[in-house]
């Protein structure tokens, strides 16, 4: 177990020696370990106190609570890696059009072939669904190859944008037509695909942005997603060739009825919302993408450490991340 998922009123969590207790009502109801945890995920009136974070921030353990009806995520970063040359070569390369244009086009490259993948592997597995699919694969690989013509990341941001748009169009044929999913809707999502989507791509930009920090990079200072206030454009950034990974979830989620449309409720302005016991069911089949997702970063992310570092020396960019 690589994550822990609290999502229960009234639990009190502690610290004793290397385990995490729960009490409930005074009662010690349960312990884990944690050695092997990498990340704590909160939901609800959840006790704890400021020791217990501090241990787990020494264990390098993330903490992200996941706050009111639409999981609004607050993050307790774990200690951060201590070169700073890192964060001052990541803001000179933002700084400086040439070099943001190829980071952003590497990032591109890799969300691109990231959905072309899913795509061929959709057809694969729905061969009903195999012309309409592949085609939209066409269309990004189409897509792929322009992108070192763009000439600035305004562009790029664009291509990404039509993109989405043939993407996502070709992926509403995979859902069941009664769970209403005919598109990419969020803020608030109004179908129960949507809802798991915006869901996972919350958790997912957790830790991206856990990740980030934890490699050494200042989370908000992108490539592709520019500078904005409050948005971590970096972690932004690598998560995009990882959303097929929460879209894959998404889709064996309702493929294996893990979830069904009775485990969704609408609100008074449109937002679909995934009740308790589905977020339950929902919790356990998601830590095995995200720590599949976690890895990836890792790995994204020291190859971008090493590019930034090395370049210096002259060492380009690679195809692909």
């Amino acid at each position: 177990m690589s994550s822990l998922y609290v999502d229960r009123r009234g639990v009190e969590i502690g610290i004793d020696s290397e385990a995490l207790t729960f009490h409930e009502n005074g009662v010690r109801v349960g312990t884990v370990p944690i050695a092997p945890l990498e990340r704590v995920y909160l939901r609800g009136d959840i006790r704890l106190a400021t020791g217990t974070l501090g241990r787990l921030g020494a264990h390098g353990v993330g903490v992200i609570i996941l706050s009111g009806r639409r999981a609004e995520p607050t993050l307790f970063l774990p200690r951060p890696h201590h070169d700073a040359r890192l964060r001052v070569t990541q803001l000179r390369w933002e700084g400086n059009p040439a070099r943001r244009l190829e980071v952003a086009g590497w990032v591109l490259k890799a969300k691109l072939l990231a959905h072309q993948a899913l795509l061929a592997e959709l057809a694969e597995a729905r061969p009903e669904l195999r012309g309409p699919l592949l085609h939209a694969a066409e269309i990004l690989d189409g897509m792929h190859r322009h992108i070192a013509s763009k000439p600035d990341t305004d562009a790029l941001r664009g291509l990404e944008g039509a993109a989405a748009a043939a993407y996502f169009g070709a992926l509403v044929s995979i859902f069941p037509q009664a769970l209403g999913f005919t598109g990419r809707n969020r803020r608030p999502p109004r179908d129960p695909v949507n809802a798991v989507l915006s869901l996972g791509y919350t958790m997912l930009n957790a830790e991206a942005v856990l990740t980030t920090h934890g490699h050494g990079f200042d989370p908000y200072v992108g490539f592709l997603h520019a500078l904005d206030f409050a948005r971590p454009s970096l972690a932004c950034d690598v998560m995009e060739p990882l959303r097929p990974v929460i879209d894959r979830f998404a889709w064996r989620l309702f493929a294996e009825q893990t979830v069904r449309a009775r485990d969704f409720s609408t609100e008074k302005d449109g937002s679909c919302l995934l009740g308790k016991a589905g977020r339950e069911r929902f919790y356990q089949a998601v830590d095995e993408p995200l720590t599949r997702a976690r890895k990836r970063l890792d790995a994204l992310l020291s190859a971008l450490r090493s590019v930034l570092l090395e370049a210096e020396d002259g060492r380009a960019l690679p195809d692909q991340l």
